[in-house]
C-alpha cells in the first residue's frame, strides 16, 4: 500500500493504480471514497470484501462529467437531466439500475476522466461506520487493505451525498445528503 498527495504526481500513480485493476481511497468533495475501475470486476469485488458490504447493496459509479455519466447508462429520463444542474455536486441518481453523480472536486474528476469517465466508487469506510472525512480515517477503517490512498486533506463536505431515484417523471429521496431535493 502506498500514500500519496492529492496533486499531479498522485493523479498519475492513482490512475495507474486504477488502469491496472488496482483499488485506490482517493479524496471527494462530500467524503473519502473507496475506487474500483469498473471494467475490472476482481477490483470491484475487492470493494465488497474490504467494507464489509453486503453483495445486494449496489456501488455507485462517480463520472468526471454529467456526458460520461449518461453515456454509462445510455441516457437519462428527462427528469434526471432536470437534476444534472446540481453537478458537479453532492447528488447521486440512481437511473437505468446505476447510482451516477459528478463530484465537485478538480483532482477527482481529473482522476476519473484519465480513467475513461467512470469509476465504481463507495464510502472508504467499513459498513455501518460513520465515513472518512481525512485520510488518515479512511487509512485506519479500509486503506491498509487498498494499494494507493491518495491524500487531499479534509474533505470540504463532511456528509455523504444525497441519492435519488428517477424512474419516469417520478423522483424518490432514497437518503438525504449533502444537497436538498424538493
Amino acid at each position: 500500500m502506498k500514500i500519496v498527495k492529492c496533486d499531479e504526481d498522485g493523479l498519475d500513480a492513482a490512475a495507474e493504480v486504477l488502469l491496472s485493476g488496482g483499488v485506490a481511497v482517493i479524496p471527494t468533495d462530500t467524503v473519502y471514497g473507496l475506487a474500483a475501475h469498473p471494467k475490472f470486476p476482481q477490483a470491484v469485488e475487492r470493494l465488497y470484501t474490504i467494507k464489509s458490504r453486503p453483495e445486494a447493496k449496489p456501488i455507485a459509479l462517480l463520472a468526471s462529467d454529467a456526458e460520461s455519466a449518461e453515456s454509462f447508462v445510455g441516457g437519462f429520463p428527462p427528469s434526471a437531466k432536470a437534476l444534472e444542474r446540481h453537478w458537479p455536486g453532492a447528488l447521486t441518481i440512481v437511473a437505468a439500475g446505476e447510482g451516477l453523480r459528478v463530484p465537485d472536486h478538480d483532482w477527482t474528476r481529473k482522476l476519473i476522466a484519465r480513467c475513461g469517465g467512470v469509476l465504481r466508487v463507495t464510502s472508504a469506510n467499513l459498513s455501518g461506520r460513520r465515513p472518512a472525512s481525512d485520510a488518515p480515517s479512511a487509512l485506519a477503517d479500509v486503506g491498509l487493505s487498498a494499494d494507493i490512498v491518495v491524500d487531499g486533506g479534509i474533505s470540504p463536505g463532511g456528509v455523504p451525498s444525497t441519492v435519488v431515484r428517477v424512474t419516469g417523471q417520478n423522483i424518490e429521496i432514497l437518503r438525504q445528503g449533502a444537497i436538498s431535493i424538493k
